[in-house]
């Protein structure tokens, strides 16, 4: 076994316990922080394959953005903090019978499928690549994106700062 799948097995331990914290802990604060380790697991299975652009965009987009304004949120609410989250046992036995079933679909995809490979390729940067088309061929539904983006930001700074009417 070489380095790269050492490595790669101990990020998807770490990205499978904390996503396996983050579905089953009672405090919400926890699975908060796990889903954190979760975020640093599946960046560093990016850098692993070579996908420098989607690691970068998952540490900053989830990591920076979302996971940053969740934990805030979870932080900010008051008397929130210590709140357990109820786990109902009502859909257990379906959801065991689904997972089952899936599971056994893809382990059996899994040992019939004829893996083939190819050697090792160059491995050429994606971000200029990709920075090169949002600037050239994408040009116009990126920044119509980024105008929704803009306008939807400006929405929800209005909704937040209206007054209440009593």
């Amino acid at each position: 076994m070489d380095l790269f799948s050492v490595i790669f097995y101990v990020f998807a331990v770490i990205t499978l316990g904390a996503a396996g914290i983050v579905v089953f802990s009672r405090n919400i604060v926890h699975s908060a922080f796990a889903l954190l380790f979760a975020f640093f697991g599946v960046a560093g299975i990016y850098v692993l394959l070579m996908a420098d652009f989607l690691a970068v965009a998952q540490l900053m987009i989830y990591v920076g953005g979302i996971l940053v304004l969740l934990i805030f949120g979870v932080m900010l609410t008051q008397r929130q903090i210590a709140v357990d989250i109820k786990t109902g046992s009502v859909q257990v036995i379906p959801a065991l019978i689904i997972v089952s079933a899936l599971a056994g679909t893809l382990i059996g995809m899994f040992w019939v499928t004829t893996w083939r490979s190819s050697g090792i390729q160059p491995v050429e940067p994606t971000a200029s690549k990709i920075g090169e088309m949002l600037l050239t061929t994408y040009l116009l539904p990126f920044e119509v994106a980024s105008v929704v983006l803009l306008v939807a930001l400006i929405g929800a700074a209005m909704i937040a700062r209206r007054e209440k009417q009593t």
